[in-house]
C-alpha cells in the first residue's frame, strides 16, 4: 500500500492510545475512518479529532468479542463507506495472574479480546479487503508476543496466538496471490492507559507483597517509552513498506535482539530483575503504609 489517501480504513479500540493516534494520522493522510470501541464517549471525541481533517468517520460501539457483532460492524462499514481497505485489529486488554490459578473467566476474557477479537476482525473484514483489490490486516501484538513474563502468562498466550496466527495468515495470502497483506504489530512500552486499566487478580498480591495500585504504578511506568503518537507512525510506515512484523519503539527491538541471542536463557535475566523490583516495591509500600 503505497499511501491512504482516499483509503477507507477500520479500526478496533480507537476511543484512546494508538487506536485514536493511529485515526488522527490517517485522516492527516487523507484516509477515510470507521471506528469502533466499547467506550462511546472517549470514541466520539476520536471521530471529531479525525473529522477535524477532512474526512468521512463513522463510529460504532463494539465489543470485539462479540462475533456477531464484529461481522455485523465489517458489514456495515462496507455499506456505508462503499469499500474497505485496511483493518486495524488494535482493541486489547491486560491481566496480571499467575499462569497456574488465574480464573478460567478471567482468561476467557481477555483471549476472547485479545486474540479472538483479532481473528474475528480478520475474518469479517477479508471479503471485503479483497473485493477493494488492495487491502491490508494489521494485527497487534505485542513485545510480550516475543518473550513471556511472570504474571503475563494469559496476556503473553493472547499475543503469541496472534503471532502465530497473523504469521500463518500472511503466508498464505501470499501463497494465495490475494490482493491483501497482513502485518503483525508487536509494541513495547506505549504511553497508553491498558497498564492503569488493566486486571490484576487478587491472589497475586498476596502472592508477591505488592499491592495492585503500586502493580499498576510500576507497569505504567515501565511502559511509559514510546508515545502512542510515535507508534502510530512507526505502524503506518510498515504498512507502506508491507511489512511482514513492525517492532515499535527501542525496547522492543533490543529485548527482540536479547530473546534471539539467548533463546530460552533470557528467562533467568528477567527473573532476577522482576525479583529485585518486587523486593523494592515492597520496602516501598511498607514505608507508605508507616508513614
Amino acid at each position: 500500500m503505497k499511501n491512504f489517501k482516499n483509503q477507507v480504513a477500520a479500526i478496533t479500540g480507537a476511543a484512546s492510545g494508538m487506536g485514536r493516534t493511529l485515526a488522527v494520522e490517517l485522516a492527516k493522510r487523507g484516509c477515510h475512518l470507521a471506528l469502533s470501541d466499547v467506550n462511546e464517549l472517549e470514541l466520539a471525541k476520536t471521530a471529531e479529532l479525525a473529522g477535524r481533517h477532512g474526512v468521512r468517520v463513522t463510529i460504532t460501539r463494539l465489543d470485539v468479542a462479540d462475533r456477531a457483532a464484529v461481522f455485523a460492524w465489517a458489514d456495515q462499514v462496507a455499506k456505508d463507506h462503499g469499500k474497505v481497505n485496511l483493518i486495524f485489529n488494535n482493541a486489547g486488554v491486560a491481566l496480571s495472574a499467575n499462569a497456574g490459578t488465574v480464573s478460567i473467566a478471567d482468561f476467557e476474557w481477555i483471549m476472547g479480546i485479545n486474540f479472538w477479537g483479532v481473528v474475528y476482525g480478520t475474518q469479517a473484514f477479508l471479503p471485503h479487503l479483497k473485493a477493494s483489490g488492495d487491502g491490508h490486516i494489521i494485527n497487534t501484538s505485542s513485545l510480550f508476543g516475543l518473550m513471556s513474563v511472570p504474571t503475563q502468562g494469559t496476556y503473553n498466550a493472547s499475543k503469541f496466538a496472534v503471532r502465530g496466527y497473523t504469521e500463518a495468515l500472511r503466508m498464505e495470502l501470499d501463497l494465495e496471490g490475494a490482493p491483501v497483506s497482513a502485518t503483525c504489530v508487536h509494541p513495547g512500552g506505549i504511553a497508553t492507559n491498558i497498564a492503569l486499566a488493566g486486571k490484576i487478580d487478587p491472589a497475586l498480591e498476596k502472592a508477591t507483597g505488592v499491592s495492585a495500585d503500586t502493580q499498576r504504578r510500576r507497569a505504567n511506568k515501565l511502559i511509559n517509552v514510546t508515545t502512542a503518537e510515535s507508534a502510530a507512525l512507526q505502524i503506518l510506515a510498515a504498512v507502506e513498506k508491507n511489512a511482514r512484523r513492525v517492532l515499535v519503539g527501542p525496547d522492543a527491538r533490543m529485548l527482540d535482539k536479547m530473546v534471539r541471542l539467548l533463546g530460552s536463557w533470557y528467562q533467568p535475566l528477567v527473573m532476577r530483575q522482576l525479583k529485585r523490583m518486587n523486593a523494592k516495591s515492597r520496602q516501598s509500600d511498607n514505608s507508605t503504609a508507616r508513614a
